[in-house]
């Protein structure tokens, strides 16, 4: 007999200003891979998605994510919501990965195409994101999300906004 999913779950963060505080301490990378290490505590976001950074480089980042029926919409799939917003940390961290000591970022656009449905059987969801160009006032990035079977599920183009940080 099979043991039915749990339907139940606790989300709990820590203070989102410990790491927002440290972000203007360090070069985007170091910042990203602090985050990975868990000497950053992880954005309220990722705790609530379900979903982590795990691993960056200059440019690139990867973020996994465990999709569950509380993600579900009314057609019985995964909420397009949830991949669109790790597309769009992948995009965005991918970017900070590129950026020195004292700069920020936001997102400008996303274009997102949906290419399957993703259930919680799809298992882990792995998206990355890359770098197209950097730049000192924009960067222009695309990302991927695959499921646990490696089926392509969505990918993203994004063009982000730099500044100096405040």
């Amino acid at each position: 007999m099979t043991e039915a999913p749990e339907r139940s779950r606790t989300v709990s963060w820590e203070d989102p200003h410990i790491g927002s505080r440290l972000a203007g301490t360090m070069t985007g990378l170091e910042y990203i891979r602090a985050l990975i290490a868990g000497s950053i505590p992880p954005p309220p976001i990722t705790q609530l998605m379900r979903m982590r950074a795990v691993s960056a480089d200059v440019g690139t980042v990867t973020f996994t994510c465990e999709p569950d029926e509380s993600m579900y919409n009314p057609i019985g799939t995964v909420h397009g919501g949830l991949v669109c917003t790790l597309l769009d940390s992948v995009l965005g961290c991918a970017a900070q990965t590129t950026l020195p000591h004292g700069t920020a970022y936001t997102s400008l656009d996303i274009t997102v195409s949906y290419l399957r449905p993703v259930l919680a059987s799809s298992g882990t969801l792995t998206a990355v994101g890359t770098v197209v160009k950097p730049g000192s006032r924009a960067c222009f990035a695309e990302a991927t999300v695959h499921d646990a079977g490696g089926k392509l599920v969505a990918t993203a183009t994004s063009t982000l906004l730099v500044f100096p940080a405040v």
